[in-house]
């Protein structure tokens, strides 16, 4: 089966330096050879450090930016090779959630304004009836259709994000970008939008490419699971076998650091020495080699390809390193007493939820 979104061998340098005549001396690698797909109605998360190059591939999907090398195909046709008005009709098919939802909203518009404009830019609403399709948008990210007439800034984070969801949902796509939607929100907010997400994609069929530095977030959303490092991808498999089983040491690194809590469970804690290194100059071999606890000679000469079955890594040691025991602990979860608090506190989030209100604390249901 042909997947939804292909991305093969893609390559985004950029300038950093240039001469006194103007030629380019330095380069910023932010992404050097990334390859991954989207199958239609799943979810495929791409997580690292920042500064490891995600958020520029989700950028590179859209061609907010362009590429310097590799292709991208989108149902099998060649977006790099779309004409302004076939670009056009492809954002159409996939659209972005940005990560801020105070600096993705134009202030000096309304809600009603914000959707309909993709409606106007598409002409997929005649005027007469861009307002009832307004309506219907709010509602189904859980907000009422008053609330069209306000400005951004008359609402909550997580109401803005649920405004940002809508605009995005304005031209039906079959493809979402999130870039790290949850991460500006509160933690009692974040639930609420994830649960959203979630169901728009159960109802809708939508495509995901999740965006994140959260691995606990990740592992609730995603089916499959693609880490970056230094921009490449170092592993990639399905989501709960990359946290039932991390094979590469910046995976282990990455899942030791969620966390738990259980103050005493038992976990063993990879702690990475040294700083992360600068894209301008990465280092040669294994990019991860500065930092990684297993080390060899080979690693800091030979880049390591992605290599496996369905489970991939790109690392030459692979088969010889120990088990990944207590990464994450195997009596994972809550305690007793958390258990019973965030059972109570679901069944409030539910209810705000269907009502579009946001929960902080006792907030009443009103715009915070």
């Amino acid at each position: 089966m042909t997947a939804l979104l292909e991305v093969d061998n893609v390559v985004k340098h950029f300038v950093a330096g240039r001469s006194v005549f103007g030629r380019p001396t330095a380069f910023i690698r932010a992404v050097d050879g990334v390859s991954f797909r989207v199958d239609a109605g799943k979810t495929l998360a791409l997580v690292g450090e920042s500064g490891c190059g995600k958020s520029t591939v989700s950028r590179l999907v859209l061609r907010l930016i362009e590429p310097d090398a590799g292709r991208i195909r989108f149902e099998g046709r060649d977006l790099l090779a779309l004409d302004a008005n076939q670009l056009r009709a492809f954002r159409r098919d996939a659209q972005i959630i940005f990560q801020d939802p105070y600096a993705s909203l134009n202030p000096r518009m309304t809600v009603s304004q914000i959707l309909t404009e993709p409606l106007g830019l598409h002409d997929l609403v005649p005027p007469s009836g861009r307002r009832e399709r307004v309506e219907e948008l709010l509602r189904l990210v859980g907000l009422e259709p008053r609330f069209a007439r306000r400005y951004p800034h008359e609402f909550s984070g997580g109401q803005r994000q649920r405004i940002a969801i809508a605009r995005a949902l304005a031209v039906e796509p079959k493809l979402i970008i999130c870039d790290e939607p949850v991460s500006a929100l509160d933690v009692s907010i974040r639930s609420q939008i994830l649960n959203l997400l979630r169901d728009l994609q159960d109802r809708l069929g939508l495509a995901y490419i999740f965006v994140s530095h959260d691995l606990a977030v990740v592992k609730h959303i995603a089916d499959r699971v693609a880490v970056m490092n230094l921009g490449v991808i170092v592993e990639t498999a399905d989501t709960q076998a990359l946290f039932a089983s991390p094979r590469h040491p910046y995976s282990r690194a990455l899942l030791s650091a969620i966390p738990v809590p259980k103050p005493r469970a038992k976990r063993n804690r990879l702690l990475l020495q040294g700083e992360m290194p600068s894209a301008l100059n990465p280092p040669s071999g294994c990019r991860f080699h500065t930092r990684c606890p297993y080390v060899i000679e080979r690693c800091r000469v030979e880049p390591p390809q992605l290599t496996g079955d369905g489970h991939l890594t790109a690392c030459h040691r692979t088969a010889e390193l120990p088990p990944p025991d207590d990464v994450v602990p195997a009596d994972g979860g809550f305690s007793p007493a958390l258990e019973r608090l965030v059972a109570a506190f679901s069944g409030q989030a539910e209810v705000a939820s269907r009502a579009g209100v946001d929960i902080v604390g006792a907030t009443p249901p009103a715009i915070a």
